[in-house]
């Protein structure tokens, strides 16, 4: 089974995230999205909302046939890749700088885990400033993120920050 694991935030899922996902599904027969438990991140929603909303969100999604898997994880991601008898991290990249970082880290990666590949797909054109960080901060002083989130995502933004 071709087993890819999907790790970030998704503080809030964005439409980035999920044209990663739909975009990687003929590349994987199952892709567990692994939401990071990182309470240094100051994240706005906890691991069980975020898991909650992307589970909803997906529950509308057409898989093609791949096995879509969400859960939270800490730690080092090597050792849950590792855990969940993946050999894939599945990342996106928007600009220059998300490659070099996410060279560092792949590189990083691989000298832990050998075993372990990383594949890149370049973000859609249409998202490709999106990131959580800064879709929270339009939000947060008052700019619209209609289209850059689902729907339900937005709902709960507003729901979260009493708008």
């Amino acid at each position: 089974m071709k087993r890819a694991v999907f790790p970030g935030s998704f503080d809030p899922l964005t439409m980035g995230h999920l044209d990663i996902i739909e975009r990687s599904l003929p590349l994987f027969d199952e892709i567990i999205i692994a939401v990071l438990n990182n309470p240094e991140k100051n994240p706005m929603f906890s691991p069980e909302e975020r898991c909650a909303m992307i589970e909803e969100v997906l529950g509308s999604f057409d898989n093609k046939g791949c096995r879509l898997i969400v859960e939270s994880f800490e730690g080092l991601l090597v050792d849950y890749v590792k855990s969940k008898d993946s050999y894939a991290i599945l990342r996106g990249i928007r600009a220059v700088s998300d490659y070099e970082y996410e060279l560092r880290m792949a590189l990083m990666n691989r000298k832990l885990e050998p075993s372990i590949e990383t594949v890149f797909l370049m973000a859609a054109e249409e998202y490709s400033y999106v990131s959580s960080r800064l879709l929270k901060q339009v939000f947060l002083l008052g700019g619209r993120v209609d289209g850059l989130v689902p729907e339900l995502v937005e709902q709960r933004l507003r729901a979260k920050n009493g708008r």
